[in-house]
């Protein structure tokens, strides 16, 4: 099925959207990463499982496709892109509340969403979340993409995930009290051959996070892209979640080294 392109805009913000499943069904929001877009979750979008389910709608964060927020070329403010993603809470017409799920670095993002609209999120998925200040990971190619000569060669949101990585950790840190407010049931899910994400961004979520109702599952063996790795746990987690107000999962205990929550 080929998603439904569409817009949220007033005179200072443009947010582009695609979406799949009946408007009237419980919202089910993706946030990317960086760099990234709204087709980076078409694996999802046109899953015909989940589309009987969900209104599924993937967003192009500010900064990213055809997505931004007063003019202005890189929004590397986590609070900033999350108040302006929240509009499109205003897409869900059904009388459940949304599920939220966060890649990367939209983990963070997806996260203070949560927090700042709780009487809105019924559940929040982390998946390889970027969310420890001091755990941030610079390659010997960074920098080349701060140099003004490169960036004139390179797609726009190459250059607006650099702005974002070399202001994500102080983003962090000034996120550091929100994590207190995230009190919806959140669930974690982190690789353990992560090489964009420190695998030890479990143990900062589970430090930090302040809901009862957590579940935090590292696979040993998976890497970054666990939404395509591991497409059918996560299918499964989202069809549970709304099915049931209690979380029960079956997962390969082969595959999972931690598994557990408070």
């Amino acid at each position: 099925m080929k998603p439904t392109v569409s817009c949220i805009q007033n005179d200072s913000l443009y947010i582009q959207v695609a979406s799949t499943g009946a408007d009237t069904l419980p919202l089910l929001l993706l946030i990317h990463g960086a760099p990234g877009a709204w087709w980076g979750y078409m694996n999802i979008l046109d899953d015909p499982d989940l589309q009987k389910k969900f209104h599924i709608v993937s967003v192009d964060r500010l900064g990213y496709g055809k997505s931004r927020f007063k003019n202005k070329k890189f929004i590397t403010s986590i609070q900033t892109q999350a108040q302006c993603l929240s509009a499109v809470l205003s897409l869900n017409k059904s009388n459940e509340k949304a599920i939220i799920l966060g890649r990367s670095y939209g983990a963070p993002i997806a996260a203070s969403i949560a927090a700042m609209q709780p009487d809105k999120v019924k559940e929040l998925i982390l998946v390889s979340p970027v969310i420890d200040p001091e755990k941030e990971k610079f390659y010997w190619f960074s920098k080349w993409g701060r140099n003004r000569l490169v960036q004139l060669f390179l797609p726009r949101e190459f250059n607006a995930a650099t702005a974002e990585k070399y202001a994500h950790s102080e983003e962090l840190r000034q996120m550091l009290p929100i994590w207190k407010n995230v009190t919806v049931p959140t669930t974690v899910l982190q690789g353990g051959n992560d090489w964009i994400a420190d695998p030890e961004n479990i143990d900062f979520a589970k430090k930090h996070i302040a809901s009862t109702q957590t579940q935090f599952i590292l696979l040993p063996n998976a890497g970054h892209m666990i939404t395509f790795s591991h497409a059918d746990l996560l299918k499964e987690m989202i069809l549970r979640i709304n099915s049931y107000n209690e979380k029960s999962i079956t997962i390969d205990l082969s595959e999972v080294e931690v598994a557990g929550g408070k």
